[in-house]
């Protein structure tokens, strides 16, 4: 068996041990990228901007500096049409010296409902990380379909953060 079997083997393993073993109508989605190349459409403008030396992609991240404790409020997606499944906001995440935590956060509007929130607060980063893919589930119930989505990185503490490749997506609710 060459390396090459072997990497697809480890590759499909860890596709049914992350996604389950479903049918093709279960699988993830990707409903929107947001690749970091510029400041095009990111909310937050303080303390941030874009890092060409420090990529998970090769094409440049989001670097973050912080002394206190902030959201950076990075994409807004406006009406999405989903529901009943899992949105999950991914994204790939660096940090340096970082004191305290750092965590995506995703705001789901409902119109007349109000906002309602999902934080990656299971696997916070905190320190100095290489990069790590972190994500954070918001469950929809059939029904319930955000008008308006906010993707944002919390940093409670101080230090750096660096993020890249961001993600909407789209599963089963399992």
């Amino acid at each position: 068996m060459s390396m090459r079997d072997v990497a697809s083997c480890i590759c499909v393993w860890m596709i049914f041990v992350v996604f389950g073993c479903s049918k093709p109508s279960k699988q993830v989605v990707e409903l929107k990228q947001f690749p970091i190349e510029s400041m095009e459409g990111i909310i937050t403008r303080s303390d941030v901007g874009i890092d060409r030396d420090i990529t998970s992609d090769g094409n440049g991240s989001l670097i973050i500096r912080s002394a206190t404790s902030r959201v950076i409020r990075l994409f807004e997606t406006g009406d999405i049409d989903i529901e009943n499944a899992r949105l999950i906001y991914q994204a790939r995440l660096r940090t340096e010296n970082v004191e305290g935590q750092v965590y995506l956060e995703m705001w789901c509007n409902f119109l007349g409902k109000g906002e309602f929130f999902s934080r990656g607060l299971e696997t916070p980063l905190t320190g100095s990380t290489e990069w790590t893919t972190e994500e954070t589930p918001f469950f929809l119930k059939k029904g319930e379909n955000p008008d308006n989505v906010k993707l944002n990185l919390v940093i409670n503490g101080k230090g750096t953060a660096w993020i890249d490749d961001i993600r909407l997506l789209k599963a089963p609710l399992r």
